[in-house]
């Protein structure tokens, strides 16, 4: 039997899972968790640690169809200052209650479109954010950046305030499926952003691309590789659209008919993995690439690659704290989510309080079935030893476990005393996988293709 045909049996083609950058997923949040939990837990955090922050800007000059992000459309800058103020006073508050000398590993603005804020809106938030706790002198700031929505003025802003890393968001090159997807941005418009920012001495560059888009073929998803590799990216994500129109509306104006299907999505990938690793990169879990230089590539060789919602991350820091709305934080003691819309985020901040709206305390299963998914999805193996001396769960109980994975993807797994892998053949079937070790019922969540 052919490997597709295994996989076939195995439902991957049919199958709707988790992403899996958190567990247990943002579905399964509730209101149990409030904003006292989150002031509770950002006071807990050890003095003189590192933390991770992100801030959410959710506006974009235009709405491209494809994406699923909470973001909102405006030709204006005044919803953005105002958002800018509360978002200044969330910060505050932050300062307020974060203990002595908290430095950030980790600084990102992601969005929306993080860039359409101007010159001095820029200079604001940066200034605001180091008030209340300075980049250490290891640290990585970083921002995602539109090139149809970026200049010299607020690059110099940027880099002047110490960012460090760039993201770029690709897609696809090919003008036909940018129509499509509502993102026209032209390679000549990308190389001249990438151009740009590296005339201000910032050298690490992050970009995405999508497979699984409508009207792709092996042909452009190829042509639109080799064209992203000539701007030199550090690291690459390579991920599978999400067609979830019941979750974001304008997902309807993209035809379905012209999507291709899960066994097409799938040599999709294929392609332009291969097109990646014969340029140098290396395979970071189950949708990232890197140069062996790049701190992804030295994380995995170390055995320190993490997986939070943005993605694989060499972060090590015990907290992440999302400010902005819909932002998720993480603790070592759980989850907590703002609020979504913009206008009840405000509101709350306005008040006062901070605008968590809900979110999930761990328990200790959950610390343990959160491990062993992570290890899964960046490494394709779980460590027997790892999992029963820091969880303390025997190891009968953990090979049972192990065993009716196995059963279940019988010929795509390993078991050995150290533990279990998934070999190169059965990588395709991580996120399923992974679902086997999830407690949780996801048969009312909604999720994305599993290939």
């Amino acid at each position: 039997m052919s490997t597709e045909s295994q996989l076939t049996r195995l439902g991957l083609f049919d199958a709707k899972v988790p992403r899996y950058t958190s567990y247990p997923t943002a579905p399964h949040f509730n209101a149990s968790v409030d904003d006292g939990d989150f002031a509770g837990w950002i006071g807990q955090i050890e003095p003189g640690s590192q933390i991770s922050l992100y801030l959410h800007v959710p506006f974009c000059r235009r709405l491209c169809w494809f994406c699923a992000c909470r973001t909102q459309g405006t030709r204006s800058d005044s919803p953005v200052e105002a958002y800018l103020e509360t978002l200044k006073t969330e910060i505050a508050m932050l300062g307020q209650r974060l203990p002595e000398g908290v430095t950030l590993s980790r600084l990102h603005w992601g969005g929306g479109t993080p860039t359409l804020l101007s010159p001095d809106m820029m200079k604001q938030l940066t200034e605001a954010i180091f008030a209340v706790a300075p980049m250490h002198e290891e640290g990585e700031f970083s921002v995602e950046i539109d090139p149809n929505e970026i200049d010299e003025a607020r690059l110099d802003v940027l880099a002047g305030a110490g960012m460090n890393r760039a993201s770029i968001g690709i897609q696809d090159f090919d003008p036909q499926i940018q129509s499509v997807i509502g993102r026209i941005q032209s390679y000549d418009i990308t190389r001249d952003a990438v151009d740009l920012i590296r005339s201000k001495g910032i050298t690490s560059l992050n970009a995405d691309i999508l497979y699984g888009l409508p009207h792709q073929s092996n042909e452009r998803i190829a042509e639109s590789v080799q064209k992203l590799m000539s701007l030199s990216p550090d690291r690459v994500a390579l991920y599978g659209y999400a067609h979830v129109p019941w979750m974001a509306r304008r997902q309807s104006m993209i035809p379905t008919e012209a999507l291709p299907t899960p066994e097409n999505r799938l040599k999709l990938y294929e392609t332009a993995k291969e097109l990646f690793l014969w340029d140098g990169y290396r395979e970071i879990g189950i949708d990232h690439f890197a140069r062996p230089e790049d701190g992804l590539a030295r994380a995995l060789e170390a055995g320190e690659l993490r997986r939070n919602f943005q993605g694989y991350t060499d972060d090590t820091a015990a907290a992440l704290i999302g400010l902005g709305a819909s932002s998720i934080s993480r603790f070592p003691q759980g989850y907590a989510q703002n609020l979504s819309g913009t206008s009840d985020y405000t509101a709350r901040i306005r008040d006062g309080r901070f605008a968590t709206g809900r979110g999930h305390v761990f328990t200790d299963e959950d610390r343990m079935r959160s491990r062993m998914i992570e290890a899964l999805m960046c490494d394709f193996h779980i460590s027997t030893a790892e999992i029963t001396e820091s969880f303390g769960i025997p190891k009968a109980e953990l090979n049972a476990m192990f065993q009716e994975v196995a059963d279940r993807f019988a010929g795509f797994i390993d078991l050995t005393n150290d533990g279990l892998t998934v070999p190169e053949h059965g990588k395709p079937l991580a996120r399923m996988i992974a679902r086997g070790f999830d407690a949780y019922d996801l048969s009312k969540a909604g999720h994305s293709s599993a290939i």
